[in-house]
């Protein structure tokens, strides 16, 4: 009974890990196994969508004020004040431009890549690729592990938490795993919850905050003599402050994310694909507000915790590191409204990852299949979780669930995700002759490069993390493009008119094509091609060829349609042209197609090519050229594996 149960068992389990795929490819589908992305489910109102990546964004609160207060001590509310400025004249503006320039959740990574063609683009955007990694999977690791210290560090939990920081880590990224696995509409009603009843406690503890520090107004009067006291004038107060301000980048992680989610965003009922208005207006609307919201509690909770907390507190093992408003929150609202805070908190610090694990799902699967350098299967979204998940455990293992050692890496990949944005706008500015946002832009682009600059030198592990990722990424990629060298990867074939004909005439007899690398084009070069099929194979003068002739486009793309045009050169030679990232799998697709077609199988024509093996197969794995009859072969006996009904390939 065992062995008739466990297939039906096994198929039920795949196509629930591969719900969303298709089967082209199989049964015939001459144009390969294209996996395509899951139909796009219904959108969501914006509100709802900003939830989403608030998650990420809003919970910076459980740590951000700390973290101000470490790097600027009493100049904390005044360098949350720069952050805020940054944040409202800087990044909201990038990222409202990154919307209108790429609608479809691709993000500046898009932008760029637009800039460059070739294998150079590819490994520019694999190396953005790799910062993206950095910044949503330690979002989703930093997170977890700061949600677990305030879970140990509760005053009613310590004595029976202490020192299962890991196992609680490892314990709520897993579990994120399964509200993904769950489905996505299911995220996103967690986080609508989780962000109304965060920001509403927040909102009390801000309140309660303010009013202590404004009832008893030695507070105020302590705090400003001992900042004349330290620092002067406000002039250094404020040059200070901008000193430290690449400390504070952690406050605009949300950015990112609020563009890598844009598709999730319903828009207007006359949206297009091609021009998503509403969807971009929406958009524009959920930045806008999470950074005013965002900002509104920056400045307040900067302001509360550092004049109501003593310094000591936030030093590493002080009750206020790391969750200096959960502080607050057990100081002034009592015991029992402090847990319902740590609870609020770790929840909302453990769903943050949900808009990374968001913005990674709608990030990878756009970029490494179609580069070749991602099985299909990286186009379904439940084994992609399941590998993030596995890397976030791993991440996890090696920073041993420490918040202020992943601090770094996640910092690197905020900023370089926002330099590279600003820069993809300024660029797109100068494009579109807009000289003053060019220049508006461009001075963006200098602070955040600065800011990026400043914090890889303070925090060199940030850098370092994100090569890891990088060389991880490239070197898995490239060995995916290896493991599907010889795929048939064209996606559509069509014929013009012209040769429409040909496959007419083809259809009334044996089919042989030629397939010619294209010289001078004279009448010489065919007739002499001709001769030498014909004395290679020894055939008959009465045997009639067509020709096939590739030119190869761009060698780094991996998939791609073919348009096989048709012309009659000098009067009587039947060529068929293509276009194509590889001449291989151009004239197998041309093969499988005709036979298709015509009924009849094909036979083409080759003569050897010159040179070491070895080296013929890295130009065709990196040109698109090289040993072309033997890869032709090759990827013709993967596309149809009946030998009966595969196209003749002959070599001379």
């Amino acid at each position: 009974m065992a062995t008739t149960e466990h297939p039906p068992s096994t198929s039920r389990l795949r196509a629930w890990m591969l719900e969303g795929l298709s089967d082209m490819g199989k049964h015939g589908g001459h144009t390969g196994p294209h996996a395509q992305p899951e139909p796009p489910h219904k959108g969501q109102r914006w509100w709802r969508v900003m939830c989403l990546t608030g998650v990420d964004y809003f919970s910076t609160l459980g740590y951000q004020p700390g973290i101000a207060a470490l790097a600027a001590g009493l100049l904390g509310p005044i360098a949350t004040i720069v952050l805020v400025i940054v944040t409202l004249a800087g990044a909201l503006p990038v990222y409202r431009r990154v919307a209108d320039e790429s609608p479809h959740g691709e993000g500046s990574i898009a932008m760029l890549e637009r800039l460059l063609s070739f294998w150079q683009g590819k490994l520019f955007v694999l190396t953005l690729l790799g910062f993206a990694a950095t910044d949503f999977l330690i979002t989703i690791t930093l997170s977890a592990a700061d949600a677990s210290t305030h879970l140990v560090e509760n005053p009613h939990l310590t004595s029976a938490l202490h020192g299962h920081q890991m196992v609680i880590t490892l314990f709520l990224v897993a579990l994120l795993g399964a509200v993904f696995l769950k489905g996505f509409l299911e995220a996103i009603g967690v986080a609508t919850a989780l962000v109304g009843i965060y920001l509403a406690l927040n909102v009390v503890v801000v309140i309660v905050g303010l009013y202590h520090v404004l009832t008893a107004e030695h507070v105020i009067t302590d705090w400003s003599s001992a900042l004349t006291a330290q620092h002067g004038n406000v002039f250094v107060m404020i040059g200070l402050a901008l000193l430290v301000f690449p400390k504070l980048a952690l406050g605009l992680s949300g950015f990112e994310t609020g563009v890598a989610v844009m598709p999730h965003v319903e828009g207007d009922p006359g949206d297009t694909e091609e021009k998503p208005t509403g969807r971009i207006r929406d958009t524009k609307k959920l930045l806008t507000t999470a950074a005013l919201i965002m900002s509104a509690f920056l400045i307040t909770s900067s302001f509360i915790t550092t004049l109501l907390i003593p310094e000591n507190e936030f030093k590493p093992g002080g009750q206020a590191n790391g969750r200096a408003l959960a502080y607050l929150a057990h100081e002034y609202l009592g015991g029992a409204f402090g847990t319902v805070y740590d609870i609020s908190t770790i929840a909302i610090l453990w769903f943050a990852g949900a808009s990374a694990m968001a913005g990674l799902l709608n990030l990878m699967p756009r970029y490494l299949p179609r580069y070749g350098m991602a099985p299909h299967w990286a186009r379904a979204v439940r084994p992609m979780v399941i590998v993030f998940t596995l890397i976030a455990f791993l991440v996890t293992w090696i920073f041993d669930a420490n918040v202020d050692k992943q601090g770094g890496a996640y910092a690197t990949g905020v900023l370089v995700l926002i330099s590279s944005a600003a820069i993809a706008v300024t660029i797109a500015s100068r494009k579109a002759g807009q000289r003053k946002w060019t220049i508006g832009f461009g001075v963006i682009s200098a602070v955040f490069l600065y800011t990026t600059v400043v914090n890889v030198i303070e925090r060199p592990d940030g850098v370092k993390i994100g090569a890891c990722f990088i060389a991880g990424i490239i070197l898995v990629s490239l060995l995916s493009r290896l493991a599907r060298a010889f795929e048939l990867r064209v996606t559509s074939v069509t014929f013009d008119p012209m040769a429409e004909r040909f496959l007419r005439d083809m259809a009334t007899r044996k089919t042989r094509i030629i397939a010619n690398e294209p010289g001078h084009r004279d009448k010489a070069e065919y007739r002499d091609k001709i001769e030498q099929i014909r004395a290679d194979n020894d055939m008959p003068e009465q045997e009639d060829f067509v020709f096939a002739e590739v030119t190869v486009t761009d060698p780094s793309e991996f998939e791609a349609s073919l348009t096989v045009r048709g012309e009659v050169l000098h009067g009587r030679y039947r060529v068929l042209t293509l276009e194509s990232a590889s001449i291989p799998n151009a004239l197998a697709a041309l093969l499988l197609h005709v036979r298709d077609l015509t009924g009849c199988t094909p036979h083409i024509y080759f003569e050897w090519t010159e040179g070491n093996p070895f080296a013929n197969f890295l130009r065709f794995f990196l040109f698109g050229q090289g040993e072309v009859a033997p890869v032709t072969r090759e990827v013709l006996r993967e596309a149809e594996p009946d030998r009966k009904r595969r196209p003749k390939v002959h070599t001379g």
